[in-house]
C-alpha cells in the first residue's frame, strides 16, 4: 500500500509560479512511477505530467509543456510538479498518483493505470 500527500497548492496571479510536492509513504519509492493529473470544476480528470523511475523519461500534456516540469528525488520519496507562468486555465485540483512499475506511451495519460492516489491540493490561478 502506497499513501500520498500533496502540498505546496494555493492562490496565485496568472504569470506566478507554484510547486507542488507529492509525499510517498513507502520506502520503495523508486519502484514506482509518478503522475500528476488535474480535475477543474465541472470537468473530467486529466493527465498533466508523469515520470518514470530508472531513466527519468518524463511525459507531459501538450497546454503545460515548456511551464510544468515533474521531477522526483528518490531518497525523499517525493515527486515534484514545479508550475511556471501559471494562467487561469490551471485552475484545478491536483492529483499525485503512483504506479507500481514503468509507464510507456500507451499508458501514461490514462488514469486507469495508475494504483494510488493522493487526496488532492487545490491550485487557483486569478487573472
Amino acid at each position: 500500500q502506497v499513501q500520498l500527500v500533496e502540498s505546496g497548492g494555493g492562490l496565485v496571479q496568472a504569470g506566478g509560479s507554484l510547486r507542488l510536492s507529492c509525499a510517498a509513504s513507502r520506502r520503495t519509492f523508486s519502484g514506482y512511477a509518478m503522475g500528476w493529473f488535474r480535475q477543474a470544476p465541472g470537468k473530467e480528470r486529466e493527465f498533466v505530467a508523469a515520470t518514470n523511475w530508472g531513466s527519468g523519461s518524463t511525459f507531459y500534456t501538450d497546454p503545460v509543456k515548456g511551464r510544468f516540469t515533474i521531477s522526483r528525488d528518490n531518497a525523499k520519496n517525493t515527486v515534484y510538479l514545479q508550475m511556471n507562468s501559471l494562467k487561469p486555465e490551471d485552475t484545478a485540483v491536483y492529483f499525485c498518483a503512483a504506479k507500481m512499475g514503468l509507464i510507456n506511451y500507451s499508458s501514461y495519460y490514462r488514469d486507469s493505470s495508475y494504483d494510488y492516489w493522493g487526496q488532492g491540493t487545490q491550485v487557483t490561478v486569478s487573472s
